[in-house]
């Protein structure tokens, strides 16, 4: 693969050009900066000026967009083995496909970002991403229907991946903890979006209708997060075949930054186990509850508040203390639903996505600011730890179901509690590293 070379003409500066290839699109990255008057103040926008609340706002909505395509498919995975006439138990790939390609994303999105600009990065996410959706509703076969939702998967780590170092470098140090909270709210309403909304959409015309209608919600959020933002300038950096496949990974050399990474697994591994294995327990016997086990998404929107409120508490205590507490209370939290109880499941799912949602928004934060103050790149480090996030949910959401077929749901709860103490143990080394330094 041909490295990419900076132009020599003076009268294109910042333009990058490829051997043998067309011009990068740097170069109109940067005409576009024209439209763009307002310039960042040297430490950033501060909370409630105008530029602040325009950021926040289209940020959430594109978190709530991306997060919606994700799980859409969640609830539907019945409709597609009638639709697709095949076996149940292989419909979990319209998940998984997405998210595995998502892994893959997250490695190029970092140093993607880092040429071209997080603004032109995050809106392409959108738009393609919709695109592929939309595709998804015309699918002929159940094979088609899986490469549009990798592809899909794939395009959707783009906005994740930047927004949270885009808040970072925009934003001032006061008000960076209030607008990654409140981006957390919105990938959490996406989220709910994603799972409440199908079901009612789909008796409009089947599970396609959902795929229409949230495929077009992404491509008009696209066009708004590429012409309401304020742009960033690309780095200027050369892309070359290796710092795509490892730069991503190299911020993992920085300790803390690592262990802030590996939380994250342990967050998502003990949120998507529970889940995921939850969703099986309802229906068997003693509950029986068939196709009426999608109630426990209900539990999801309670995890809304929970970025805001854990930003509080965390500005009294510290990060790490609230980080300790969240993950203490989401291992006690999976115990709470062992009984056989609706009731007592629905509230545990509900303690337990709140505790999750503010345990990720802290920990999301923390990574990119850690990156960002020791000089590393914000957007590889915020690649990185969704890479672990995601690797999270494969791991968990897989292992926690053939834990739950084989020995029941006490063993899923063993496997909460030792992946929160492996959890507890990098929390406490990252305590250690910052009284040192």
């Amino acid at each position: 693969m041909s490295p990419l070379r900076r132009s020599q003409d003076p009268r294109r500066v910042g333009a990058t050009t490829c051997v043998g290839c067309a011009q990068w699109p740097v170069e109109a990255a940067e005409r576009s900066h024209r439209r763009v008057t307002t310039r960042v103040p040297a430490g950033g926008f501060a909370a409630g000026s105008a530029q602040y609340r325009r950021i926040l706002s289209v940020l959430a909505l594109g978190g709530l967009a991306n997060f919606a395509l994700i799980y859409f498919v969640q609830p539907l995975l019945p409709q597609f083995a009638r639709s697709f006439e095949v076996p149940e138990g292989v419909t979990g790939a319209a998940l998984s496909a997405a998210t595995v390609a998502m892994m893959v994303g997250l490695l190029l999105a970092g140093p993607l970002g880092d040429v071209i600009g997080r603004v032109w990065v995050m809106a392409g996410s959108l738009a393609v991403s919709g695109v592929f959706t939309i595709a998804c509703a015309m699918a002929p076969t159940w094979e088609v229907f899986l490469t549009f939702r990798a592809v899909s998967g794939l395009a959707l780590a783009g906005l994740p991946a930047m927004a949270l170092a885009y808040l970072r470098e925009k934003l001032d140090n006061a008000a960076h903890p209030k607008a990654n909270a409140l981006y957390i709210a919105g990938t959490a309403m996406g989220g709910a979006l994603g799972r409440l909304a199908p079901g009612p959409l789909s008796e409009l015309g089947g599970w396609q209708v959902s795929a229409y209608v949230l495929g077009v919600l992404s491509v008009v959020i696209g066009a708004v997060v590429a012409f309401a933002l304020p742009l960033d300038r690309p780095g200027g950096t050369d892309i070359r075949l290796h710092d795509v496949l490892f730069g991503t990974f190299g911020v993992l050399r920085n300790t803390q930054v690592a262990l802030l990474c590996a939380l994250g697994l342990a967050a998502m591994a003990v949120f998507v186990g529970a889940y995921n294995a939850v969703s099986l327990r309802l229906e068997a016997p003693p509950f029986s509850m068939g196709s009426e086990s999608a109630v426990v998404y209900l539990a999801y929107p309670v995890g809304i508040l929970a970025p805001a409120v854990f930003r509080r508490v965390a500005d009294r205590v510290g990060r790490a203390l609230v980080v300790v507490l969240g993950l203490v209370a989401m291992g006690a939290v999976v115990g709470v639903t062992t009984p056989v109880s609706v009731a007592g499941v629905l509230i545990g799912l509900g303690m337990l996505t709140f505790a999750f949602m503010g345990t990720h928004a802290i920990l999301s934060g923390w990574v990119v600011d850690r990156a960002h103050r020791l000089g590393l790149s914000a957007a590889k480090a915020s690649s990185a730890y969704l890479v672990f996030y995601y690797a999270g949910s494969s791991l968990s959401g897989t292992l926690s179901t053939h834990l739950w077929s084989a020995f029941g749901w006490g063993s899923v709860v063993v496997w909460s509690a030792g992946v929160v103490v492996a959890g507890l143990l990098c929390a406490v080394s990252v305590m250690l590293l910052q009284r040192r330094g």
